[in-house]
């Protein structure tokens, strides 16, 4: 599959190592050898133990939890190990991009922490970066380097079709996701609703009003991620209220910090359809989450970036 194996790397932290193992196996290579430790007081160890020089270096760390810190202190540290080890390109593989709540000042006094995090990026040694599904699409522009953002919506409403499905409709769960919920409603070819609803204190959503019809049909809700849940919830509850039938989720990053794991077991959803773009441990688990690999999606991505073939074209046909 690849034209020059031995100029093309793939490299992991902590992070997600299964996944990058799958990218790796899709593409026909394995995974490069390094070591990433912790010295005693707790600072990050990076060892790379091959040569690098004048390689493509792939390192495929989401910046995700438990400890996101970490995780985006282990990719800064691994590109400034292949950026000093001489490497050609170095691109980060970033399935979830932490920090990007933060996108602008909403109030006074404010970070932007999706703008530190992406300098941070820049000054390691990064020179391109992919991600899935953005909190805020906008970002891209914090970057000076080339930016891919790959589109988890399609491959997620694939299995809804493959259901086949009566009488569907597409919820956004908000104004803001109305975007992604209209790509999704047009591949699977039906209606979309829109879920109204006000937040009076952080992370806490109260359903204003619907806008659409959902009586008597089945409802997919549509996000980009699941944290606590309680949002997801609380408007598969009020679809229910406005006469739904069987309600499934979709997400592309699980992130499911507590309690989102027993909220979404005693809610009205009958299935939560995530990616692997962050790790789900055995303890997050669940009979009623189902999750899909982006590993074909990504290699895909990092083929065509290898090759210098266009990367848009593989938007294309997620379209289709």
């Amino acid at each position: 599959m690849l034209s020059d194996e031995n100029k093309l790397r793939i490299f992991t932290g902590n992070a997600n190592p299964d996944l990058a193992r799958e990218i790796a196996s899709y593409l026909g290579t394995t995974v490069g050898d390094s070591v990433v430790n912790r010295f005693n007081n707790g600072e990050i160890q990076v060892m790379i133990n091959e040569s690098v020089r004048g390689k493509d270096i792939f390192i495929v760390q989401p910046t995700c939890g438990p400890i996101v810190n970490d995780n985006v202190m282990e990719l800064l540290i691994m590109a400034d190990a292949f950026k000093r080890a001489s490497a050609k390109n170095i691109t980060a593989i970033v399935p979830y991009y932490g920090y990007a709540r933060q996108d602008r000042k909403a109030r006074g006094r404010e970070p932007i922490t999706s703008k530190l995090v992406a300098d941070l990026m820049e000054a390691s040694g990064i020179t391109r970066v992919v991600t899935i599904d953005l909190h805020a699409a906008q970002i891209q522009g914090f970057f000076n380097i080339p930016f891919d953002h790959m589109p988890g919506g399609p491959l997620l409403a694939e299995y809804i079709k493959e259901k086949n499905l009566e009488d569907l409709i597409v919820v956004s769960p908000d104004l803001g996701g109305v975007s992604r919920a209209r790509l999704f409603a047009e591949i699977l070819n039906c209606p979309m609703a829109i879920i109204d609803k006000r937040r009076p204190e952080p992370g806490v959503a109260e359903v204003m009003n619907l806008i659409g019809e959902v009586s008597g049909k089945n409802c997919v809700l549509v996000d980009d991620m699941v944290d606590t849940a309680g949002s997801l919830c609380e408007g598969a509850r009020a679809l229910k209220k406005f006469g739904a039938k069987d309600i499934y989720a979709c997400c592309t990053h699980p992130i499911l910090t507590d309690p989102a794991i027993s909220r979404i077991a005693q809610s009205d959803i009958t299935e939560l359809v995530a990616t692997n773009t962050i790790p789900l441990p055995p303890s997050k688990k669940h009979p009623k989450i189902k999750i899909l690999s982006v590993a074909p999606i990504l290699a895909e991505t990092i083929l065509r970036i290898y090759n210098d073939w266009s990367v848009s074209s593989l938007f294309d046909l997620h379209k289709k």
